[in-house]
């Protein structure tokens, strides 16, 4: 790894500080993720609780400002447009319906996905960043305009999709769906409380009951195992654990629901989680992008501190 120190007067601020900076960002990313991903799960609720909204517009908020601070333009974007989509049913009292739920559901994906390439090895490449921020921009043009349907009354009825289309929302009488999506409010419940030997323990049972919903598909049977092996490393955060395991499963059984069983698969983000002995994490660090950033962040005196206060960690 590349090793880039910044100096001010008689402070230095390495790589490895620029790491912890990072990593900061990342545990507090994924904590809002967890807000969003539930809040977005359960969309019809939440859009009758103020309370429960303002929680949804705040994470999308933070990681807004967390990203900006740090140069991540890609993710900036992305949470400010999700912000903004929360803000207009913060503000009108929008019908819920199938669709919305999947329109948000896709701008959620688009943001967990762009945090997990940054905590890859490989970190967030601005060509990948762009790719799919460019790929995400019709959808989020498509879930602005609905929301304005909505409020406004004039909801314009699309043509039937195809049954493989992505967008399209699980069959509410398939009862594959209903019975993932009762099991994921279920593990959901059990990440936002406090980690106990026994609440993993509960969280492993409920991936052999998503297992057996699909015996005999190969990909769902790997998929479950292998949430079930990340849960049972104790070293492994809820909050580390549960935005990449929710998404995995809620991506993988829509695949199923809509006829694509042989795309389902395990993930990366997955994977790694599930074979480390020992958990790492990952931070990339873009050494010419943080010494901007940081430069232009902080004031010569506020480095002091930072660093003062990453060397007494």
């Amino acid at each position: 790894m590349n090793q880039v120190r910044l100096k001010w007067g008689e402070r230095t601020l390495d790589a490895a500080n620029q790491q912890k900076i990072l990593g900061y960002f990342i545990e507090e990313a994924r904590e809002h993720l967890e807000t969003l991903a539930q809040g977005v799960m359960d969309l019809p609720k939440v859009c009758k609780d103020p309370e429960a909204l303002n929680e949804l517009f705040r994470a999308a908020h933070s990681v807004k400002g967390g990203s900006a601070m740090l140069g991540y333009d890609s993710i900036q974007k992305t949470a400010h447009r999700l912000e903004d989509c929360f803000k207009i049913l913060k503000e009108h009292d929008v019908p819920v319906d199938g669709r919305l739920e999947a329109l948000f559901l896709k701008g959620y994906d688009t943001l967990h996905t762009l945090l997990d390439h940054l905590e890859s090895p490989d970190g967030l490449q601005d060509a990948t960043a762009s790719r799919i921020t460019k790929a995400a921009e019709p959808d989020f043009d498509t879930l602005e305009n609905y929301l304005h349907q909505l409020v406004s009354g004039e909801v314009i009825e699309e043509s039937p999709k195809p049954q493989k289309a992505p967008s399209a929302p699980p069959p509410p009488s398939d009862p594959f769906a209903n019975e993932t999506k009762a099991l994921l409010k279920e593990m959901l419940a059990l990440f936002k409380a406090k980690a106990t030997p026994e609440g993993r323990k509960q969280l492993q049972k409920l991936c052999v009951r998503l297992a057996k919903l699909a015996p005999k598909e190969k990909g769902w049977q790997m998929v479950t195992k292998s949430c079930h092996q990340a849960i049972g490393n104790p070293k492994y955060s809820y909050r580390t654990l549960a935005p990449v395991i929710i998404k995995e499963l809620k991506h993988n059984s829509d695949l199923k629901v809509l006829g694509q069983s042989e795309d389902i698969q395990v993930s990366p983000a997955l994977k790694q989680l599930a074979d480390a002995k020992t958990p790492q994490v990952l931070i990339p660090v873009e050494p010419k992008a943080a010494a901007k950033t940081l430069m232009n962040v902080f004031s010569k005196q506020q480095l002091s501190q930072l660093v003062e206060l990453l060397a007494a960690k």
